[in-house]
C-alpha cells in the first residue's frame, strides 16, 4: 500500500489531537488535589512515582511539534497545492479555507500557550496573567480538534463522514475535551467559593 506526504500529514495531525488531548487531561489532573484521590492510591506505587508535570509538559511539546509537522507535510506535497503563505494567512487556502483557518488559529494559540509556560515569560507575567492564558489551551485543543473533523483528510472538499475511523477518534478527543472543560470550570468555581468562604471567616 502506497503511503503519500498526504497520509502522512493526516496522521501527523491526528497524532497531534491525540497527545494534545493527553495533556489537557493531564493539566487538568495537576489542577486538582490528585495525589489525596481514591483513584491515585489505588495505582501501583511505580505510576505514582512519575512527574506528571513533566509529562504533561513534554506531552505539550510533542503536540506542538506534530502540529507543525503536520502542515508542512502538505506543503511538501505538491500535490496537496498548499504554499507556506497557504498555511500561514489561509484566508486563500486552496482547499476549505475556513477549517484551515481553525488550525492555524489553534497552531498560533498553542504555540503562545507553550511560549508562555517558559520560566522565562512566566517572571514576566504575573500569576493570574498566566493562568488566563494557560487557560487558552482548552479552547486550542477544541478548536484543533474541530479543524481535523471537519477536514478533508484526502483535500478533495468532499461532504465529512463523521463514522470514518479517523473522523470518530477525532469525535471522542472532542468529547473528552468538552467533559474535561466542564469538570475544570465546575472546579475552579467550587474552589473559588470554598475561598471566598474561608476569607469571610476571617
Amino acid at each position: 500500500m502506497d503511503v503519500s506526504l498526504l497520509d502522512v500529514s493526516s496522521a501527523a495531525g491526528l497524532a497531534a489531537a491525540v497527545v494534545l488531548t493527553l495533556n489537557l487531561l493531564l493539566g487538568m489532573l495537576l489542577g486538582t488535589a490528585y495525589r489525596k484521590a481514591w483513584y491515585w492510591k489505588k495505582l501501583p506505587a511505580v505510576v505514582r512515582q512519575v512527574h506528571l508535570f513533566d509529562v504533561h509538559n513534554w506531552t505539550a511539546y510533542g503536540a506542538l511539534a506534530l502540529s507543525l509537522v503536520h502542515p508542512l507535510l502538505l506543503v511538501v506535497d505538491k500535490a496537496s497545492k498548499f504554499t507556506l503563505l497557504n498555511i500561514l494567512f489561509p484566508v486563500r487556502a486552496p482547499h476549505q479555507p475556513l477549517f484551515v483557518a481553525a488550525g492555524t488559529v489553534a497552531f498560533y494559540a498553542l504555540l503562545l500557550v507553550v511560549l508562555t509556560s517558559r520560566k522565562a515569560f512566566r517572571k514576566r507575567l504575573s500569576f493570574r496573567a498566566w493562568k488566563n492564558l494557560h487557560l487558552l489551551s482548552y479552547g486550542t485543543a477544541l478548536l484543533f480538534v474541530v479543524h481535523g473533523v471537519v477536514m478533508d483528510p484526502l483535500l478533495k472538499d468532499r461532504p465529512v463522514d463523521f463514522f470514518d475511523a479517523e473522523k470518530v477518534l477525532s469525535e471522542a478527543c472532542a468529547l473528552l475535551l468538552l467533559v474535561a472543560t466542564w469538570y475544570r470550570v465546575r472546579y475552579q468555581v467550587a474552589n473559588r467559593k470554598r475561598l471566598v468562604g474561608q476569607t469571610q471567616k476571617a
